[in-house]
């Protein structure tokens, strides 16, 4: 079994309140987990307006499916131009 563990770090440069924060995460991941199939959601910078760090899982049993998974969702949130991304961390582990 292998496991594709992602956090991206984002920034969200017109928001004003935490509301609106809410309001486009929740965009990002209405829109990530239908299509992709993965587990997201908010993990860090919960108190933050325009910060946000968001965890990505998906399980599978191979490696190379795995890490194309993991980096077709980055380049889809990317494009969809709601926030910046402004890091990535990923990690596969094989169990």
């Amino acid at each position: 079994m292998v496991v594709g563990i992602c956090r991206l770090d984002f920034r969200i440069p017109e928001n004003h309140s935490l509301k609106e924060k809410r309001h486009i995460l929740r965009k990002v991941i209405d829109r990530v987990k239908p299509r992709f199939n993965v587990a997201i959601s908010e993990v860090g910078d919960h108190d933050l307006w325009q910060r946000a760090q968001i965890g990505i899982c998906t399980v599978g049993n191979d490696r190379r499916h795995i890490n194309s998974s993991l980096d077709k969702v980055i380049d889809f949130i990317e494009r969809m131009n709601l926030v910046e991304v402004i890091g990535t961390e990923m990690e596969i582990l094989s169990i």
